[in-house]
């Protein structure tokens, strides 16, 4: 989660609440805790603005802690889904290997 959430605010950091949370698939408290927490980490900073409608709003930026942070996240995020590959690729060829020795061979009768 963390991961994901540094980096949509790295890709997109103008997002309301509500657009991360739509994004993440998490509810609104639970992107607010989240971005309460990287606040507090000092891993983003939150800046405010007022936009065209004359309405408050936020960019969230993140800090030179936050983009190590986030480098640190991204290279964690990588190793574990490098591992699910492996585990994959192991899951494929047991299920091919099942499949040959469960076939019968073209040359007997059926």
């Amino acid at each position: 989660m963390r991961f994901r959430l540094l980096r949509l605010l790295t890709a997109e950091p103008n997002l309301s609440q509500r657009e991360l949370a739509q994004r993440l698939g998490m509810s609104l408290g639970k992107t607010n805790y989240s971005l309460r927490a990287v606040i507090e980490r000092g891993w983003v900073k939150m800046q405010n603005f007022r936009n065209s409608d004359n309405k408050l709003a936020y960019a969230y930026v993140l800090t030179p802690r936050g983009l190590h942070a986030k480098g640190t996240a991204t290279a964690e995020f990588l190793r574990r889904k490098q591992r699910e590959f492996a585990s994959l690729e192991r899951e494929i060829e047991e299920l091919r290997a099942e499949i040959k020795r469960t076939q019968p061979s073209r040359g007997d009768a059926s």
